[in-house]
């Protein structure tokens, strides 16, 4: 954690949501570091321009052709590119406009319907909608004091015998963790059950840049 702290580009990041949050604004802070970034991936700590590999190995075990496919914060859009190019119908949003339009300009002949959106103010018409949900290191990145609300949003817009992919960071402890991010705790995981989710499989995952931290893709089946 200490390294992270003398990084400038985490303490930018830390110093954004704390002013933030300051007014109980959990999400403000995403638009305003991709403005910032001026069109500079490497001014974005997630970015990685390209798909996240425990998705791409995923996708080399199943078919996905024509399969109704969302992707909850989108970023700089490579997830939702890959899944477009496996023959899913793709849905991506980003509660950040400027994530969005960066996604536009780099994909401008995607068939990926990128919108903007907020994961707590979705149209209900979107609930039970789904047969596969993407979610990577969104719900690490929002305080746990709405990870219970952020969790239920997700779990209900996926349709019965639907697929949710979680790619998060893990804690082991109940304790409230140093953060952004907030690794997820398998208390916090559990409340899918409540909406008939079954976990599938585990992939753990280490990252070259936090080899230290526990990250893993975890694939969920909904069955009601």
């Amino acid at each position: 954690m200490q390294d992270d702290k003398i990084n400038p580009l985490s303490q930018k990041v830390d110093d954004l949501v704390s002013d933030h949050q300051q007014t109980d604004d959990h999400t403000g802070w995403f638009d305003v570091l991709y403005r910032n970034a001026s069109g500079n991936p490497e001014q974005i700590p997630w970015a990685r321009m390209q798909p996240h590999p425990c998705l791409k190995n995923w996708l080399e075990t199943v078919e996905i052709i024509n399969k109704k496919a969302l992707v909850i914060g989108c970023g700089l859009g490579d997830d939702s590119e890959i899944l477009a190019q496996k023959g899913a119908k793709v849905t991506a949003f980003d509660i950040a406009p400027s994530s969005i339009e960066w996604c536009k300009k780099r994909f401008p002949n995607s068939s990926v319907d990128y919108l903007v959106a907020d994961l707590l103010k979705l149209a209900p018409s979107w609930k039970n909608s789904f047969d596969l949900i993407f979610e990577s290191r969104t719900i690490q990145a929002l305080p746990l004091k709405i990870r219970a609300e952020v969790i239920e949003a997700i779990a209900t817009l996926l349709k019965p015998r639907g697929t949710l992919l979680i790619v998060t960071h893990l804690r082991e402890t109940k304790d409230s963790p140093d953060g952004p991010p907030w690794p997820v705790s398998e208390e916090e995981l559990s409340q899918l059950s409540n909406y008939g989710y079954e976990e599938i499989a585990r992939t753990p995952y280490i990252s070259p840049n936090l080899p230290s931290i526990q990250q893993a893709l975890i694939e969920y089946q909904r069955n009601l």
